[in-house]
């Protein structure tokens, strides 16, 4: 079947299964913080909440785009996968979502907010290294350290960004709505007037949708690092694409990052233009000389012009970044970055299925499990209870957050966006006193150790599944 022996068969529906059970823990881990707000704030009941939100993540996943995907995706570089053996590749992957899978059960069970996204970063970045300690490599070259530098990034600034948001516009809010009800903790049997209820309802569908869209693309990335890495032949490549489209493209960008080595100047751009033609000719020559003989490219060769365009995109976007090119050679940049989104298509893609079953996954583990970090975010975070205004702050910078870093393409924590713009909100109720010491060091300690301690977990998981294999 597909070419693959029984055991690299089992491996393969072992690491699919990994990556859905991740998706799933995702789904009732991070979710809880999706319908913290609604539930504590009595604005919804838990079961209603819950479905709302296993919907709603659902629809995130389904129609949010796959930038996210594509970037867990370009965490590990392709050589890290062309220079393994099937086996090692799975074991690699497998290994990393156990680790994914051990932490994010172990901080779920004790009510502790800790971030999939850091959890899961964390695992690619160790197995990764654990590639690079194997003979033939130089260390650190099985992880894309450009991509995990802007990730990283993105997982630091949005908890902060969180917190100031948070405490900016509930001192916002108290200038513009005066009602003491929005700004006295909530009665816990009593409803709130509608148009809370309706307004923290849209809070809660915005950040599951958003959640869907961020996290469940995660999911989706390790499944296509899983297919990509068992089966080249099928999914290295758009096979949908005709291949022979890509000829036109390549000697367009010849001919502009030509122009610019001609006629600049700039020692940097004139050598990275260089390199720039030597990839294209390298390229074309590869791929139009397979394509001559049957129009078709083999899975070895499949993976080989995946990295190919890989290496392509990081020549242009240093062109493109570079100021000469900017303010000398905009035509010429123009039609490298165009370039660029061409022949990405044939890798920058996700069948059907895989969004599917990765929407199933994230939406069921959505209705399971909730209570505990709902318990925390509402009532241990601060040391008086959430107010109205409190929930809606909280909601709308944890889904205008989570929404602006998916359309950028960066994974953030929903988790630390949502704690942090409510620890935010606490310190802007009642200043610091108001804040739970322990509690913000748990989440605190959490954050500071789930990306060490995943990437250790899969290095050591890589190694053991590696001995017995």
């Amino acid at each position: 079947m597909l070419g693959l022996s029984a055991g690299l068969l089992a491996l393969l529906i072992l690491a699919i299964f990994c990556a859905c059970l991740f998706e799933f823990i995702n789904g009732f881990h991070d979710t809880a913080n999706a319908v913290a707000t609604v539930i504590y704030t009595n604005s919804l009941k838990p079961m209603p909440a819950v479905a709302i939100s296993g919907i709603f993540n659902m629809l995130g996943v389904f129609v949010g785009g796959i930038s996210v995907a594509m970037g867990i995706v370009a965490l590990l570089p392709m050589e890290a996968i062309q220079n393994q053996t099937q086996t090692q590749t799975l074991l690699m992957v497998v290994s990393m979502m156990l680790s994914a899978i051990i932490w994010n059960f172990s901080t779920w069970y004790f009510g502790i907010p800790a971030s999939s996204s850091h959890t899961l970063i964390g695992s690619i970045l160790g197995t990764g290294l654990a590639i690079s300690l194997l003979p033939g490599h130089e260390f650190g070259d099985g992880v894309n350290w450009g991509k995990a530098q802007d990730v990283g990034l993105s997982l630091l600034i949005s908890p902060l960004f969180g917190f100031a948001m948070g405490s900016f516009l509930l001192i916002i809010s108290k200038i513009l709505f005066k009602n003491p009800k929005l700004h006295t903790p909530h009665n816990p049997d009593e409803k709130p007037h509608f148009v809370i209820r309706g307004l923290m309802t849209l809070t809660c569908m915005g950040i599951s949708f958003f959640h869907g869209q961020n996290d469940g693309q995660k999911g989706v990335g390790l499944v296509m690092i899983i297919l990509i890495a068992a089966l080249p032949g099928y999914y290295a490549l758009d096979t949908s694409k005709n291949f022979t489209d890509i000829k036109p493209v390549i000697i367009t960008m010849e001919r502009a990052a030509n122009t610019i080595e001609q006629n600049t100047n700039d020692l940097y751009l004139k050598a990275e233009s260089q390199k720039l033609q030597a990839n294209l000719t390298a390229f074309k020559a590869k791929c139009f000389e397979c394509l001559a003989q049957d129009n078709e490219l083999s899975a070895k060769d499949r993976v080989k012009v995946r990295g190919s365009i890989y290496q392509l995109n990081k020549s242009i976007k240093k062109i493109s970044y570079n100021k000469t090119a900017k303010e000398n050679f905009t035509g010429e940049a123009s039609v490298l970055k165009e370039g660029s989104k061409q022949i990405s298509a044939y890798t920058d893609y996700v069948p059907s299925w895989v969004v599917i079953m990765i929407s199933l996954c994230i939406g069921i583990g959505t209705m399971i499990g909730w209570k505990r970090v709902v318990v925390t975010v509402g009532e241990k975070i601060g040391k008086s209870g959430m107010t109205y205004a409190q929930g809606l702050v909280s909601g709308i910078v944890a889904s205008s957050t989570i929404g602006l870093s998916s359309g950028a393409g960066l994974p953030v924590s929903t988790t630390h966006v949502l704690s942090s713009s409510v620890a935010g909100t606490m310190a802007a109720q009642g200043g610091k006193k108001n804040l739970q010491g322990g509690t913000i060091k748990k989440i605190a300690l959490a954050w500071i150790l789930t990306l060490p301690v995943c990437m250790l977990l899969s290095m050591l998981l890589f190694f053991v599944l590696r001995w017995f294999a």
